[in-house]
């Protein structure tokens, strides 16, 4: 990898928001660290994969404290069960909690120590952190990373180190048709389409970028009109 470019740990790098912010971050030039199960298949010589099960905390505590110092980390792995109540399986909110929560806490608090004074933490969370019939389980865990990284950023507000939520609405990804959300299927925003993993992966690279240092703590939502 080029030693003189910015290094960035992207999680979820296989497929939807997080490879597209892995390519976006590579054609801004960054050196990308890609955590996940799945073989990208991102040929670059800035970028590096690192196969771990993110639901595995020891691993991805121990893969990550190996990383060495980066310039900005960005949690994009994720999972979606949905069910009402009367239907709600603990171990699907588990899954989603271990995925969305507990490794991003793993994951930040392995870096960032390390992290450079004006680095970057982006968690990927949605616009359904602040309650949707059918995924209480699922806008749990998303609207959880909304105190954890306003309290991280608090926390590391004195190094420069920006701590925001980009939460999208309904994404063009895989996960939009995963079996395991079939009682809430998408609806189309207002806007007419749903977003593309590479609008995401925009915002995503704007707050990481050289423009994005005044924004921290914020929890920004970019849902095609799905909030109107």
């Amino acid at each position: 990898m080029t030693g003189d470019a910015k290094r960035a740990v992207v999680t979820g790098v296989s497929s939807g928001i997080g490879a597209a912010t892995a390519r976006r971050l590579l054609d801004d030039g960054w050196s990308v660290t890609g955590f996940s199960r799945r073989d990208p298949g991102i040929d670059h010589d800035r970028f590096t994969r690192v196969a771990v099960d993110l639901g595995d905390l020891d691993a991805l505590s121990e893969q990550a404290t190996a990383v060495g110092a980066v310039d900005a980390v960005v949690h994009a792995a994720g999972l979606q069960s949905s069910a009402p109540l009367g239907k709600l399986r603990v171990e699907d909110g588990l899954d989603m909690w271990r995925i969305h929560v507990a490794a991003a806490e793993v994951l930040v608090d392995a870096l960032v120590p390390s992290m450079r004074n004006g680095g970057r933490v982006v968690l990927v969370g949605s616009r359904t952190m602040s309650g949707a019939a059918g995924k209480s389980q699922y806008a749990a865990t998303k609207s959880a990373l909304v105190g954890m990284s306003r309290s991280w950023a608090a926390e590391l507000v004195d190094r420069a180190i920006t701590v925001n939520v980009v939460a999208p609405g309904p994404t063009d990804t895989p996960m939009l048709n995963d079996p395991a959300r079939t009682s809430t299927p998408p609806k189309l925003p207002p806007l007419g389409r749903f977003i593309a993993p590479e609008e995401v992966a925009g915002l995503i690279g704007f707050l990481v970028g050289p423009l994005g240092g005044s924004i921290t703590g914020q929890a920004i939502v970019q849902c095609a009109g799905a909030s109107l």
